[in-house]
């Protein structure tokens, strides 16, 4: 057996026979890509403290990550299709490690965001580098098991995050956590040159730059809008960003329709399946993300747990994932893709609504059954909307559809995270303005409003200041305790509607088990490849031109 995988998987005689073996190099790959975010939940605190951070810098240092990843994802899997799978994911690798370098190493803030830019950008291309690959080496039948590895990984990912950043935390600097990437980029990078054939798109014909700069300008000022406007206020540059965001999918939708080799054939949205899948995954990572955010905020800022400790208690959420994911491999083939898909995202609403119940004496157990539900729900579900999506695209075309899924999936976690956790924010000033507005001085109380982070040290300065005391200290801290134990509360009930609505949008646009014969004639006229459209157009071209 040679040492390198050499031989395209297009060449190959039957299935690839080490695909398992180079399963495990994608989901290695996929599981520092997700880790590079929800380690840095835990890792935020210390950062906060050692860079003296506002809170808009924190909110830029994590999504200086999210920004290029989501909105170069589609174009990096266009590219990855055309020239090179393989060679997508390993220079993609590469990139993000060398973010990862960058990010250990610097004391300054703008050098940390573009640090995290630099892993996101290594991240788009990475992402839908796997997806494509898995779809390439994997025959349809034993398609969606791998999927569900895949996905499975992402929910490790989500719990094993913070668990390695806590324990690197525990004797060493906040640099560690980008550090750790690094050794495992390195193994994947290895792994993918002896273990991941090489695939490329055949007769995929010319990239659509021009819509895929249109796809870039379009969803990154979408995710700009998102962070910017919930958290700042929607000034002059998110809702700009808006206008242009909008204008941009305008731009793209119209340029798609009339482009012979489209970047992405936005008719495939008039399927059910792919559209519905597409929603079931953004409204999923909307919940989860959000979720997360601010139950891993109490866990540490009120419950009192370090990061080690903050990160352990989230393992439950990725035994659930994998649980989730063993009944799905029995389930979907039985019952069909609706019928796995919608109940999972009524599990993910319970899952939200059940965080209602907090207040500021809940414990971890509290929050335990939450966490068990969202992670059963999401190795149900997310797999076959997955498998569905990547079904929809042919094989020229793998990368684009790995694009469309993580785009779905980052634009889901973003909305999470800005729009929940600005719900958070606002619930959390208005009630701690009620329960101490008239005991602290303004300063004192705009400087606590900031988050519950910085209400706990003016806490610590009230205690050491003679004007205030032990006393007055105590009760401040249990007033920011109170007030954040309420935002929690009031965001799950907004989350939990969001979720619900979502569930059943879900439920009307997914089709059932069999599909009419429409929509299965549609998919097939869509899975046609570019190529072969722009082959009838030159035809018909040049049947016009014999006639004059």
């Amino acid at each position: 057996m040679p040492l390198l995988a050499n031989t395209p998987v297009d060449r190959t005689a039957g299935p690839y026979p080490r695909r398992w073996w180079a399963l495990g190099v994608l989901c290695l790959s996929l599981l520092i890509v997700v880790m590079a975010n929800t380690s840095l939940i835990v890792a935020a605190p210390d950062m906060t403290r050692d860079l003296r951070l506002s809170s808009s810098d924190l909110q830029w240092v994590i999504d200086g990550y999210t920004v290029p990843y989501a909105a170069l994802m589609l174009v990096l899997g266009a590219i990855g299709d055309k020239y090179s799978r393989r060679g997508a994911l390993v220079t993609g690798l590469v990139v993000f490690a060398g973010g990862s370098v960058l990010g250990s190493v610097v004391d300054e803030t703008g050098l940390v965001i573009v640090a995290r830019a630099i892993m996101g950008v290594g991240a788009a291309v990475v992402m839908p580098a796997t997806l494509s690959l898995l779809v390439a080496m994997f025959p349809q039948g034993e398609r969606a098991k791998a999927i569900t590895a895949w996905t499975a990984t992402s929910g490790l990912a989500i719990a094993v995050g913070p668990v390695v950043a806590g324990w690197l935390l525990e004797r060493h600097a906040w640099g560690s956590t980008f550090l750790i990437n690094v050794p495992i980029a390195v193994a994947a990078v290895i792994g993918a040159f002896a273990l991941v054939p090489p695939s490329k798109a055949e007769g995929m014909g010319r990239i659509d730059y021009v819509g895929g700069l249109l796809s870039i300008v379009s969803v990154g000022t979408l995710v700009y809008a998102i962070i910017e406007g919930p958290h700042f206020g929607w000034g002059t540059g998110p809702v700009a960003a808006v206008v242009v965001a909008g204008a941009g999918f305008v731009a793209f939708t119209l340029w798609e329709l009339r482009h012979p080799h489209p970047m992405l054939d936005v008719r495939k949205f008039r399927l059910r399946g792919f559209s519905g899948s597409m929603l079931a995954v953004l409204f999923f990572f909307f919940g989860t993300f959000g979720s997360i955010y601010y139950a891993t905020q109490f866990l540490q800022f009120v419950l009192g747990y370090d990061a080690l400790e903050t990160g352990v208690r989230l393992l439950p959420l990725a035994g659930a994932v994998f649980a989730g994911a063993a009944a799905t491999g029995k389930l979907t083939p039985r019952l069909g893709v609706r019928a796995v898909i919608v109940p999972g995202m009524a599990i993910g609403t319970v899952a939200v609504f059940l965080l209602t119940r907090i207040d500021a004496g809940s414990t971890y157990g509290d929050f335990l059954p939450s966490l068990l539900l969202l992670g059963f729900a999401i190795g149900l579900s997310v797999s076959p909307a997955t498998d569905t999506i990547m079904g929809s695209f042919p094989e020229s075309q793998l990368g684009v559809g790995g694009g469309a899924n993580d785009t779905s999936l980052e634009l889901g976690g973003s909305l999470g995270i800005a729009v929940l956790g600005s719900l958070l924010a606002t619930a959390y000033q208005d009630e701690l303005a009620d329960l101490v507005g008239g005991r602290l001085p303004a300063a004192a109380l705009e400087a606590a409003q900031d988050s519950v982070g910085s209400g706990l040290a003016v806490a610590e300065q009230v205690a050491q200041d003679p004007a205030g005391g032990a006393q007055q200290a105590r009760t401040l801290v249990g007033a920011v305790h109170e007030a954040f134990a309420h935002g929690v509360a009031h965001t799950s009930l907004i989350g939990g509607i969001i979720m619900a609505a979502g569930a059943m949008i879900v439920l009307a646009v997914l089709p059932g088990r069999r599909p009419p014969r429409e929509e299965t004639q549609e998919m097939q006229e869509t899975q046609e490849t570019p190529a072969a459209a722009a082959d009838a157009v030159d035809t018909g071209a040049g049947l016009h031109r014999a006639g004059r």
